[in-house]
């Protein structure tokens, strides 16, 4: 009796009694990270200073959406809780999910671009180029706002922009878009926007208290207005490198690989960067400097997914949006009814999570 061989396609591993269906696996996976982003979300809108009944606010928001069809909803909250809903809490959690998501994904987009686990959003001057923009606008700027929108957060956009402009310049001129010259490019541009930015703040004094309340990361003034002004650029940007997920994954084999497989490592480079930067720069124009998100995330979301960009981009913007919502009602009941900065309770989570990971490293070696 001769036996039978069974073929199967290069690339894709044969079903076995301990194998998970990879697509199973990336369904339950995601189903759980949006569960877990919903939760968070009810979560940070039903707790605070003014607890607000659950049944009350899904009434009140009901009866603000069907009211323009002249749908009547009762039973909703009182005018000063709803106020607090919908004025106050609910921008609050909405722009927490913005900024959380966009820190995540851009973290998770440099780490593939740069093949550094190690990299974060701020990686190429976005937080030295918003920081030095919002510190001159509060020291010498004498308008506060251009209609609804604050001054300071347009400043921060533009200056991250103008940190990764001079980043992605610098390194150009010096080798290309090699990873390794970008880095030192982006080192070398951070350190000299923040010495300006410190020189600022020498001859600004009466202003240090605004300034580094900014610069700790703050959501607590959060506005319909800031939704409305980062929202394009982060749609735009997330889009872009969820796009780019599997050149990411190609791009992982190394440059030559890649070219011969048909993707442009410079090209992705450049645009992965570039899209990852604007999200980078629309996340700290409305709420500062907030780090550890684009660190700790997309490790979570390797060890739950895997390493592939094709789930790990998309999956650090739930987690992401879910992780940020979370912090920021610590921040927000830890001390009530004072407030911690958010920024403090991100170090605090992101600070051990990174030791853990040098000490298990090392363990292994």
């Amino acid at each position: 009796m001769s036996a039978t061989t069974h073929r199967t396609r290069p690339g894709r591993p044969t079903a076995g009694p301990g194998t998970v269906h990879p697509r199973r696996s990336t369904a339950v996976v995601t189903g759980a990270a949006g569960l877990a982003l919903v939760a968070a979300v009810l979560a940070g809108i039903w707790v605070g200073a003014v607890p607000l009944a659950p049944g009350g606010v899904v009434l009140t928001l009901a009866d603000r959406a069907l009211g323009p069809f002249g749908i009547d909803v009762p039973g909703g909250l009182t005018g000063t809780q709803a106020a607090v809903l919908l004025q106050l809490r609910l921008p609050r959690v909405v722009l927490a999910v913005l900024v959380g998501a966009a820190l995540a994904v851009s973290g998770a987009a440099y780490q593939g671009v740069f093949r550094n686990p190690l990299a974060d959003p701020y990686l190429l001057g976005a937080a030295a180029g918003a920081g030095l923009g919002a510190t001159l606008t509060i020291a010498y700027s004498p308008v506060q706002s251009l209609g609804p929108v604050g001054i300071v957060p347009l400043a921060a956009f533009a200056g991250a922009l103008f940190g990764v402009f001079c980043a992605l310049a610098l390194g150009s001129v010096a080798g290309g878009a090699h990873s390794p010259t970008l880095l030192l490019a982006g080192i070398a541009v951070a350190a000299f926007l923040a010495a300006a930015q410190n020189l600022v703040q020498q001859q600004n004094t009466d202003d240090l208290r605004e300034i580094y309340g900014w610069m700790i990361g703050q959501l607590g003034s959060s506005q319909w207005s800031d939704v409305v002004l980062v929202l394009p650029y982060l749609g735009l940007a997330c889009a872009v490198l969820l796009c780019c997920g599997r050149a990411l994954d190609v791009l992982a084999v190394g440059d030559d690989e890649a070219g011969s497989l048909g993707v442009h490592p410079g090209r992705l480079r450049l645009l992965v960067i570039l899209a990852a930067s604007l999200a980078t720069a629309s996340a700290v124009a409305v709420s500062g400097l907030i780090g550890f998100v684009g660190l700790v995330v997309p490790h979570i979301v390797r060890r739950l997914a895997g390493g592939s960009y094709t789930r790990v981009l998309p999956l650090s913007l739930l987690v992401g949006g879910a992780f940020l919502v979370v912090a920021d009602l610590v921040a927000r009941v830890v001390l009530a009814p004072a407030e911690l900065p958010i920024g403090v309770v991100t170090a605090f989570v992101g600070a051990p999570f990174f030791a853990g990971l040098l000490w298990f490293g090392a363990r292994r070696r």
